[in-house]
């Protein structure tokens, strides 16, 4: 005796291939969105600072004595990180800086310091702990303290060089520099756009196109502009 069963209607099987194949569309274009905005970064077409007669800024310091001065080591080490195609995830890590190829926004800031001599988990630990009244953290953490964009804001207004925040002043926007958004952060970058706008170097989402873009003059929400 054959056992009954209910039959799948034409209609049923064609919205069933339908849902399985978006299925398969999302998860291939989640799996290489990595590699494209990796390949995406490296094939910018920009201007730099020589289109606009601007000259190349360095600094004075090199921290870590590796023979480059800090805002190109800056610069460098932020480029360095974002070549590992890190993948957007926010999570807690006990060592503070991420190790498993993961990371979000002030991880990009995080390592390009890091890459220059300057640990921003013991700087801004330190900075809390000894002028904590603006930060308002109740309990100090420093694995997570330096990870928050509302603190580093607070630390780079503490400690380095504040500039403009008119993106059109663009003679005052230089690679290796820091931004910082409402809600985000991220390293300024050595190309600009035909306005002369710089890039930024940056990790805000799963879903963006590259590591590096031109987000300047879409952004209405700039709230610091530092130079260590």
């Amino acid at each position: 005796m054959k056992a009954k069963g209910r039959k799948v209607s034409k209609k049923g099987w064609v919205v069933c291939c339908i849902a399985a194949a978006l299925i398969l569309l999302c998860a291939c274009a989640y799996h290489f969105r990595y590699l494209f905005i990796h390949t995406s970064s490296e094939k910018i077409t920009a201007k730099g600072n020589s289109d606009f007669g601007i000259a190349d800024i360095h600094s004075p310091v090199d921290f870590d004595g590796d023979g480059i001065d800090d805002q190109t080591d800056i610069l460098r080490s932020a480029r360095a990180y974002i070549s590992t195609n890190p993948k957007y995830k926010s999570r807690y890590y006990e060592g503070g800086y991420p190790d498993d190829g993961y990371g979000v926004c002030t991880d990009v800031v995080a390592n390009a310091l890091l890459g220059a001599g300057y640990d921003l988990r013991k700087l801004v630990d330190e900075d809390i702990r000894s002028d904590g009244s603006e930060y308002g953290i109740e309990e100090i953490n420093d694995n997570i303290d330096f990870r928050r964009v509302k603190n580093l804001k607070i630390y780079f207004a503490h400690t380095a060089t504040a500039l403009t925040t008119d993106i059109h002043e663009i003679g005052e926007w230089q690679g290796g520099d820091i931004v910082v958004f409402e809600k985000h952060i991220g390293i300024v970058s050595d190309n600009r756009n035909d306005e002369g706008i710089s890039y930024v170097i940056h990790h805000n989402d799963p879903y963006q196109a590259a590591y590096e873009e031109d987000i300047l003059g879409k952004r209405n929400d700039i709230v610091g502009h530092y130079r260590v």
